[in-house]
């Protein structure tokens, strides 16, 4: 789960692309980079941390140019601790081109031998992001009619990345001397969407992971990239738009609308808000059969993406809805902190209890899901040390039982709470009197019901059916043995402060 942008403007872009990316911050937090064209020169900014510690104003001053793309990463491949990896990445051949990458591909290690032993290209890093832009830079480079390049030749070469590349990717690039492309893997399994502003100058494009930040930005939401689909947009500011995949099949991570995205955004023409509310409808008619009712006292959200559940949840059973935890607007996301001692630690100090809330009570605390259950636990021992008499736990997903391939950082059974285990267990192991899990279906539902047509999801970490059909038992066991040596030897606990500036001159 990274955040990208793209953009083709008439006017410098340095400063879009920054206010772009605190939009979408809550993507990753673990490192940031801009890059801009400007002329046969790119120039590009990028290191570890936030965006707003990453970029001051003499970085600001050095990104000229009207076209850049911009990256704020979280880390599912290679180290979260090198910031050689941060992100966009360039390569100089051909025409010099620069790339960021949401997703995550799952044939990383074979792409990587084809490079070597086919292509005769280095990858200079660990992350399967490099390792697409070499595969895009080799198809640009056999489909291109010596120096010159056309709309028709780079959608052929994206259908070539298509036929190479499995797993979830959507991709931002910069190709020098022509313009500005984006496209989404043939299963639509991350997000992205293109707007548009009108100005006096001419029209301006954006691409994005969330429309949030079209919306913050000035721009029209134009649509979502169809999966398998390629946008082109040329220095002409001309946009050229098309399927480059032979089966494309829109199924979007089911997680993006429970947790992963802003509530504000529309993903694939479905509110994140709304599904959340209608999660909360459902998972209120679950409560209602599995937990005394009459017993519940209040409804408290773990904030923040829970609370349009709770507080659906709550008006459905007629029951009080109440702010019970004060979050440190200052501390990130837990879920997506490198590291399980790290986010252990960090959530007492992202949250603290209103007493008054819990003392002498009963409560029902809903969450948007329980992954590793290390927060759930913390946030029960809390309830109970601010007085709450009984504390019951509600879940607007299912169990997470399955390792996440396509850029969520899920990727051991063993460290997710529900891998081998009964709800009873979880509740056990969490401390709490009851547990109610959404299920699947009403999951589905929760999304279908607001676009009937969007019926195909990627729900791989709940019954690990993984939609790109390529993922083995072999394949998880590998990657675990990675995240497990990886773990072990402390990495993910060590930050890295290098940053990297860099100007580009690809004019030759």
């Amino acid at each position: 789960m990274c955040g990208i942008l793209g953009v083709m403007a008439t006017s410098p872009v340095n400063q879009l692309l920054y206010d772009g990316l605190m939009v979408l911050q809550h993507r990753g937090q673990d490192a940031a980079g801009i890059a801009t064209g400007d002329g046969d020169a790119f120039y590009m900014h990028k290191g570890s941390g936030l965006v707003r510690d990453v970029f001051r104003t003499r970085n600001m001053r050095a990104l000229p140019g009207n076209m850049g793309i911009a990256h704020c990463r979280y880390p599912t491949a290679g180290s979260s601790s090198d910031s050689a990896e941060s992100q966009p990445f360039y390569v100089n051949s051909p025409f010099g081109l620069v790339l960021a990458h949401n997703g995550n591909l799952t044939n990383t290690q074979q792409l990587q031998e084809d490079m070597f032993r086919q292509d005769l290209r280095h990858i200079n890093t660990s992350s399967d992001s490099e390792v697409l832009l070499n595969v895009l830079a080799h198809e640009l480079q056999e489909s291109a009619s010596g120096y010159r390049l056309d709309p028709d030749m780079i959608f052929k070469a994206v259908s070539g990345v298509h036929r190479r590349c499995k797993g979830a990717y959507a991709v931002v690039v910069m190709i020098a001397g022509h313009g500005l492309l984006a496209f989404r893997d043939p299963f639509g399994i991350r997000p992205l969407v293109v707007g548009v502003n009108d100005t006096p100058a001419g029209q301006e494009f954006l691409v994005a992971s969330e429309s949030v930040a079209l919306d913050t930005l000035g721009f029209r939401v134009l649509r979502d990239v169809a999966p398998g689909e390629a946008i082109f947009v040329g220095l002409d500011h001309q946009m050229h738009a098309r399927q480059c995949a032979d089966h494309p099949v829109l199924s979007p991570c089911i997680f993006e609308f429970v947790y992963l995205a802003r509530p504000d955004s529309v993903i694939d023409g479905v509110s994140v808000y709304e599904t959340r509310l209608v999660m909360g409808e459902y998972l209120a008619d679950l409560v209602a059969k599995k937990l005394p009712v009459d017993e519940i006292d209040v409804v408290i959200p773990i904030p923040d993406s829970s609370r349009p559940s709770a507080m659906q949840l709550a008006q459905k059973l007629g029951l009080p809805y109440r702010e019970g935890f004060v979050k440190n607007r200052y501390i990130g996301r837990t879920f997506i902190m490198p590291g399980q001692s790290v986010r252990k630690k960090s959530v007492r100090q992202k949250l603290n209890t209103v007493t008054q809330e819990f003392k002498g009570k009963r409560v029902l605390l809903v969450d948007d899901s329980i992954v590793r259950g290390t927060t759930s636990g913390e946030i029960v021992e809390m309830a109970r040390a601010a007085g709450a008499l009984k504390v019951y736990f509600a879940s607007a997903a299912p169990p997470v039982r399955y390792p996440n391939v396509y850029g969520i950082d899920m990727p051991t059974r063993n460290e997710l709470i529900a891998t081998d285990r009964t709800d009873e267990e979880i509740c056990r192991e969490i401390g709490a009197d009851a547990l109610v899990y959404q299920e699947l279906d009403t999951l589905k539902a929760s999304v279908s019901d607001l676009k009937p047509s969007l019926t195909r999801f990627d729900t791989s970490c709940f019954n690990g059916d993984y939609v790109t059909g390529d993922i083995t038992p072999e394949y998880l066991d590998m990657i675990e043995r990675a995240r497990n040596k990886k773990l072990a030897s402390g990495r993910d606990d060590q930050g890295a402060s290098r940053q990297l500036d860099i100007n580009l001159n690809v004019s030759g």
